[in-house]
């Protein structure tokens, strides 16, 4: 992995307010793609955008920079309404899933078109095309072409050319999903930390939920043109505020339960209900793989299946009860066998109760 070197004066910045306020956009499909979505991102936070295939994310983002007209509502950059503001104008630099490189251009040249676009001199072209490149890790690569690049060098190319003409706000469009896994890693923590240090705001859309728990100080969590839940990775995780963004972010076993004010039981066990506004009665409750233990008390199963993952296993079980399968998440030294009979208990921690 290549060490990134700090980043310079010229390329860092104070971040610039972004805002959708209630912005809709319906293509006329008899649903809308954004149903009034509104989301602010301050100066210099990098704000996830997750979700499902067409859940809208990639609309927000187009409409942001431009590319989307809205059909209600206000995008404000800065202290400026830019609805009417061209793509070009609102200073916004974009990366895509797709590199887009000229491929009959050096690496360092890739990177100096946009500032000659703007008519700015060569040998400054030079100097920020460099200070751009030495910022992702690729500063001695500028006289490659794009064939001579990996997938990962392509896209740490593609993000210095949306760096160096020095934009209000970064957008980042499924920038990632491209690439293999490992190098994917690699390249979200670089993103990370070259927003950090640049200090540009930043929206980054995926529909990988590691990603964006990863790399995000908040994610906003959509679903059917809407925003379900915005907080931090933390407060996603640990406090989903509907079924949705329980079952959606991290893993989850579902299992029935009936609701009683705020608690629910499930399998004869009270456990606490986090905050949904639904009415008592049956529900569906979330439970996580490490909110559940193997014990030597609880409700009887059978082992169906188990996964080593370095840090942790992973083992499916078969409750007695009612045949419902669930996951536990556990450690690597408790090692069962496929069909063990063994008993799984609730560690009492709050639960995400929804729709039965």
């Amino acid at each position: 992995m290549t060490t990134l070197s700090p980043a310079r004066p010229s390329l860092a910045q104070h971040g610039t307010p972004v805002e959708l306020v209630e912005v809709v956009k319906d293509y006329g499909t008899g649903q809308r793609a954004l149903d009034g979505v509104s989301l602010a991102l301050a100066p210099g936070e990098l704000v996830a955008l997750l979700g499902p295939s067409g859940c809208g994310k990639t609309t927000a983002l187009r409409a942001l920079a431009g590319l989307e007209r809205i059909d209600g509502g206000h995008v404000r950059i800065g202290d400026a309404d830019v609805e009417s503001t061209p793509v070009h104008r609102r200073d916004i630099g974009m990366v895509f899933q797709s590199y887009s490189l000229f491929p009959h251009m050096t690496v360092l040249q890739n990177v100096a078109f946009g500032l000659e676009m703007r008519h700015v001199a060569a040998a400054e072209r030079r100097i920020r095309a460099q200070e751009a490149l030495d910022l992702v890790g690729l500063g001695a690569l500028g006289g490659r072409f794009a064939h001579q690049l990996s997938g990962g060098q392509q896209q740490r190319v593609a993000l210095a050319r949306a760096l160096v003409t020095r934009p209000r706000v970064l957008l980042l469009d499924e920038p990632l999903s491209a690439l293999d896994a490992k190098v994917r890693v690699q390249l979200r923590d670089e993103i990370r930390r070259i927003q950090q240090e640049t200090g540009i705001t930043t929206l980054f859309v995926t529909h990988d939920q590691e990603e964006a728990l990863a790399v995000a100080d908040r994610v906003a969590v959509m679903n059917a043109g809407r925003i379900e839940q915005i907080g931090t990775p933390e407060q996603l995780y640990l406090r989903p505020v509907s079924a949705f963004v329980a079952d959606f972010v991290g893993l989850s076993n579902r299992l029935p339960g009936v609701l009683d004010g705020a608690r629910v039981t499930v399998h004869g066990v009270g456990l606490e209900a986090l905050p949904s506004g639904r009415p008592d009665g049956p529900v569906s409750v979330f439970v996580r793989p490490e909110d559940l233990a193997i014990a030597e008390d609880g409700l009887a199963a059978t082992v169906v299946a188990t996964s080593f993952l370095g840090a942790v296993r992973r083992t499916t079980l078969r409750l007695a009860a009612d045949g419902a399968l669930v996951t536990v998440q556990h450690a690597v030294d408790t090692a069962l066998e496929h069909g063990s009979e063994v008993h799984v208990a609730f560690l009492g921690r709050p639960v995400a109760v929804g729709a039965r």
